[in-house]
C-alpha cells in the first residue's frame, strides 16, 4: 500500500497555483471612470483647478497673450473679490446643510448704514465701520435664530430677510448714493492699488487672499471647523455626540453675516461710493463660486479654497468671453451650464463605491 512519505495530506497541495502564490486572487483595476469617481470624492480641489488651469489655457490660445498681460490677470482679480468675500460666507453656511440667499442684502445694508453714520451722523471712521460689522453680525444672528429656534426653512428664512434688509437699505438711505468725495478716507483704502510686476493690486485683494487663509485654517485646525462639518453631514449624530448644533448653525450666520459686512468695506473702495443699489448679482454668484469649488449643497463637504477657485473660475470665463466679443447673454449661459455641471459632478462623486 502506497504512502505519502511527507506525512502530509495530499489534498492541501490541490489548491490552485494562484492560491499557493499569493494565497488570495488579485483585485482586478477599476474602471477608469470609477478611478476618476474616487479621486473627485477624495480630493475636491482637483476638479475645480483643472477647470481653471483648462479655461486659461482655452482663452489664451483664442485671444492670445494680452490674456495674460498682468494688467489683465491683475482686473480679474479685482473683479472677483467681492464674490470670492461673499462666497466665504455662503460656503460656511452651505457646509451645514443651508443656504443664505441674503448675503448681498447684507453687504449693501453694512455700507449705507457705515456710510451714513459717518457721514450724516459724524462719527468717526473707525467706529462708523465697525458699526456696520456689527450690524451685519446681527443680521446674521436674525438668519440662524430664524433657521435655529423657529425652525424655519433656510431658503425660506433668507429669502424673507433678503427683502427685509433691502427694504431696511433703501429706507435709511432714501434712495440716494454717497459719493466718494464725502466718505472717509479709510472707507475707500481698500480700492487703493499699488503696482507690482506690471500688475495694479489693491489692497482689498490682498485682504480678500488673507481672508481665504485664515477661514481655511479656521476650519480645518480648529475644533469649530470640525463641528460645522460634522454638523452639516451628519446633524442627527453631531447631537448624539454632544455637539450643540443649534449654537453651531447660529454661529455660522453670525461669521457669515460678518464676512458680508466686511466684503461691504471691499465693495465700497471698489466702486468708490455707498449705492443702495450696487451688487445686485453678488448673491447668486457666491453661490454659484461655492458649488463650481467643489462645496456639496448637502452640506458637510467642500473647502473655502474651491471657493476661491470658483470665483477666479466665473473671473476668467467672463473676462475671456468679453475679450473674445461673446455677447454677455452668452457669458450668463456659459456660468449656468458650469453650475449645472458641478451639482452633477458632486451628485456623481457623492455616490462612489467604498
Amino acid at each position: 500500500m502506497s504512502t505519502n512519505p511527507t506525512g502530509v495530506d495530499a489534498t492541501l497541495d490541490a489548491k490552485p497555483a494562484s492560491r499557493r502564490v499569493g494565497e488570495t486572487l488579485a483585485t482586478p483595476p477599476a474602471p477608469p471612470m470609477v478611478r476618476l469617481q474616487r479621486l473627485l470624492h477624495a480630493h475636491a480641489l482637483v476638479g475645480p483647478t483643472l477647470v481653471l488651469v483648462v479655461a486659461c489655457v482655452l482663452f489664451g490660445l483664442l485671444i492670445g497673450p494680452r490674456f495674460y498681460q498682468p494688467a489683465n490677470l491683475s482686473l480679474i482679480v479685482q473683479q472677483v473679490q467681492i464674490i470670492g468675500m461673499v462666497g466665504i460666507a455662503q460656503t460656511l453656511v452651505v457646509l451645514t446643510a443651508g443656504i443664505d440667499l441674503s448675503v448681498a442684502a447684507i453687504m449693501v445694508l453694512t455700507t449705507v448704514v457705515a456710510g451714513k453714520l459717518a457721514v450724516d451722523g459724524g462719527l468717526p471712521a473707525p467706529v462708523a465701520l465697525l458699526t456696520g460689522f456689527v450690524v451685519g453680525a446681527a443680521c446674521g444672528g436674525l438668519n440662524g435664530l430664524l433657521v435655529t429656534r423657529f425652525k424655519v426653512p433656510p431658503f425660506i428664512a433668507t429669502l424673507g430677510t433678503l427683502n427685509v434688509f433691502g427694504a431696511l437699505t433703501l429706507l435709511s438711505s432714501q434712495s440716494q448714493t454717497i459719493r466718494g468725495a464725502d466718505l472717509p478716507a479709510l472707507f475707500l483704502w481698500p480700492g487703493q492699488a499699488f503696482t507690482a510686476l506690471g500688475a495694479d493690486i489693491t489692497y482689498g485683494s490682498l485682504l480678500v487672499l488673507g481672508a481665504f487663509a485664515f477661514v481655511a485654517h479656521v476650519l480645518r485646525r480648529t475644533a469649530w471647523g470640525e463641528h460645522v462639518y460634522v454638523t452639516g453631514d451628519n446633524p442627527e449624530g453631531a447631537r448624539l455626540s454632544g455637539i450643540r448644533t443649534g449654537r453651531i448653525v447660529v454661529s455660522v450666520y453670525v461669521a457669515a453675516g460678518l464676512i458680508c459686512a466686511v466684503a461691504g468695506w471691499f465693495l465700497i473702495g471698489r466702486v468708490g461710493s455707498v449705492s443702495p443699489f450696487s451688487a445686485e448679482n453678488v448673491n447668486l454668484s457666491s453661490i454659484t463660486a461655492a458649488v463650481i469649488g467643489g462645496t456639496s449643497l448637502f452640506g458637510g463637504r467642500g473647502h473655502v479654497a474651491g471657493t476661491l477657485l470658483g470665483a477666479l473660475i466665473v473671473g476668467v470665463f467672463s473676462n475671456g468671453l468679453t475679450l473674445a466679443g461673446v455677447d454677455v447673454l452668452w457669458q450668463t449661459f456659459t456660468i449656468g451650464v458650469l453650475v449645472i455641471a458641478a451639482v452633477g459632478v458632486d451628485q456623481w462623486t457623492r455616490r462612489v463605491a467604498g
